[in-house]
């Protein structure tokens, strides 16, 4: 039965694989913008605000966050509020997938359960356009797959994993889970070199799956090892993954993500080797001014955040009190750089309230009904309407609060109507800093001669085709003026 199964997997493999075979990398290279590479890997959503304080510090701004969602904590509702927290504190997540626990390990990654995790991860709305996904975590551990290292497994599953997420949305920037580069060859491990030639063996486009290289370059032995070595085990083992793949035959220039890395400290009193938590400042001072100063690296996110029990607390940027040990602030006080990550910008205009008749020679009074339907949050006055009418002037009154996704605001307008128009056949549009987004919105306007103003039907005409409609508006969307 087991064979029957891993059978139909690699069938299924095969069949995605000529339907999506043309699939295209995630559309943004993270190194072609600003990028705060300075971020943090937390485990509870309850810390993104004093994430934000670390990493978006001394001139810094939209830093990285890494967190894991479990299968069962696929909650929309729950994980899109933390996406617009994300948001208004300029926070970039990269969200790794994971199972749950189950007898010591964590259970296996299951075939059958991705289209629900296709399900929930598309149906957020993203902080940014990027949609970083890892999927999973070092697999060449036993205890992160079931209790067995198993390549084929492993492999075969990110490969669907990835075939769907493009198929749902090419913003999904997938990328492989990180391994343990420091793990032996044993019943419990495989090492890095040989789970990946293992990999390759079974399907040697693999990466053309992996839009970026997720690293765990953790200071060994000990997790305490010099900021200053190099190779395997070290703070750049990064760089010794890159020379691996290249002697394997993998010629991708893969942006690189550090999800995990860090020294262990002293605090837990149970070991000499590890280091005092003051020379653990020193050591990320000159570990992000040179061994993760590199162009190739888009995000570092040291483990971790905050855990106060074993056997993670030796990790833990915060101590037992409720403070922060000194690294926290010497990391915060290093000179970062204002990220400028693409946001997609869309919204609409849902309606558009004008006299269909006015009079030549003046302003048009109206309302328009806008929508946020992006992923960028509206500021005051940044976002105006933009006529496509030659010769006419689409005048808005400044918006006067933030307008997040998801959100809509009326908006007053004047249009005006010279002594020489017949009348207008226009289209409306938003704009922010001078270019257009979104559909635009027709309208028309009869222009009159100025003695018509005389009739009362005028009168009549303003109640029908303005108050009318606007006392309906305000009734369906609970809007004051």
């Amino acid at each position: 039965m087991r064979f029957f199964k891993a059978t139909c997997l690699t069938l299924t493999i095969i069949f995605f694989f000529f339907i999506f075979s043309k699939n295209t990398k995630a559309i943004v290279n993270p190194k072609e913008y600003p990028n705060n590479r300075f971020g943090i890997h937390i485990l509870n959503t309850v810390d993104i605000t004093k994430a934000a304080e670390l990493v978006n510090s001394s001139g810094g701004d939209w830093g990285y966050v890494t967190m894991v969602i479990q299968e069962n904590d696929r909650n929309i509702k729950k994980w899109q509020k933390v996406f617009n927290d994300m948001r208004k504190i300029h926070l970039i997540p990269i969200i790794r997938t994971a199972s749950s626990p189950e007898n010591n390990n964590w259970k296996k990654l299951d075939g059958g359960d991705i289209d629900n995790w296709i399900y929930f991860l598309n149906s957020l709305n993203w902080v940014i356009k990027n949609r970083y996904i890892v999927v999973g975590n070092e697999p060449n551990h036993a205890t992160e797959w079931g209790g067995e290292v198993n390549p084929q497994e492993y492999s075969d599953y990110f490969i669907l994993f990835s075939q769907k997420l493009k198929e749902a949305s090419q913003d999904f920037f997938v990328i492989s889970a990180p391994l343990d580069a420091s793990a032996p060859d044993n019943k419990e491990h495989i090492s890095e070199v040989v789970f990946l030639q293992k990999v390759l063996e079974i399907h040697p486009n693999f990466f053309e799956f992996s839009d970026g290289f997720a690293s765990h370059s953790y200071p060994n032995p000990d997790f305490s090892g010099s900021e200053d070595d190099t190779g395997q085990g070290s703070i750049r083992t990064y760089a010794w993954e890159m020379g691996l793949l290249k002697s394997l035959n993998i010629s991708k220039d893969f942006p690189i993500f550090i999800t995990e890395t860090g020294w262990a400290h002293d605090d837990v009193g149970n070991t000499l080797s590890k280091k005092k938590t003051t020379t653990i400042s020193e050591k990320y001072i000159k570990a992000f001014a040179t061994a993760w100063n590199d162009s190739r690296i888009v995000a570092v996110t040291p483990f971790v955040f905050d855990y106060q029990d074993e056997p993670f607390y030796t990790f833990s940027w915060k101590n037992k009190e409720g403070n922060f040990f000194p690294f926290f602030e010497d990391v915060k006080n290093i000179q970062k750089i204002k990220g400028l990550p693409l946001q997609e910008e869309n919204g609409e205009i849902s309606f558009l309230i004008t006299p269909k008749i006015a009079r030549k020679g003046n302003f048009v009074k109206g309302f328009a009904l806008i929508k946020n339907t992006g992923q960028s949050i509206w500021e005051e006055n940044e976002v105006d309407i933009n006529e496509e009418v030659d010769g006419k002037v689409v005048n808005t009154e400044p918006i006067t609060a933030n307008v997040e996704p998801g959100q809509k605001l009326l908006m007053k307008i004047n249009i005006y109507l010279p002594e020489t128009s017949e009348g207008i056949n226009g289209n409306i549009k938003l704009a922010r800093d001078k270019k257009t987004f979104g559909t635009g919105y027709p309208f028309q306007i009869l222009a009159l001669k100025s003695a018509f103003s005389n009739f009362d039907i005028f009168n009549e005409l303003r109640q029908i085709i303005i108050e009318n409609p606007l006392n309906l508006l305000f009734r369906e969307f609970k809007l004051n003026i």
